[in-house]
């Protein structure tokens, strides 16, 4: 009894490992994909009044800006923040398709505090 019982118990941590080792595989596979994707990422916002168009990195970084008329500053700055928020969505959705939501990169995506990579996701 106690061999049919070790052998259910290895049966079902083979099964584990062999889940686990297939969303390695996959997550190996679709991660130079993703870094390609994210290195060419553009993401451009345009101001209501369409006066201003910023265009932003993955990063958030300010790649270009072209402005129409004369506008306010408060205007610029709120359209680059449109864009940085922009990009960050887009980077984090194209990250959710390979990370589980609880893991510490996608859980610093969503709140940005860098404890969330180290914190356990079973607390």
């Amino acid at each position: 009894m106690a061999d049919q019982a070790d052998r259910d118990v290895n049966h079902a941590l083979r099964a584990r490992f062999d889940e686990v080792a297939v969303q390695v595989r996959r997550l190996r596979s679709g991660l130079g994909d993703l870094q390609e994707q994210i290195a060419a990422l553009r993401v451009s916002a345009t101001s209501r009044d369409g006066n201003v168009t910023a265009t932003v990195d993955a990063r958030g970084h300010l790649v270009d800006l072209a402005l129409r008329k004369n506008p306010s500053a408060s205007i610029i700055v709120s359209t680059v923040q449109a864009a940085e928020a922009s990009a960050q969505r887009q980077v984090r959705d194209m990250m959710g398709s390979l990370l589980p939501p609880s893991s510490g990169a996608m859980r610093y995506m969503a709140d940005g505090d860098l404890r969330s990579l180290w914190r356990n996701p079973d607390e």
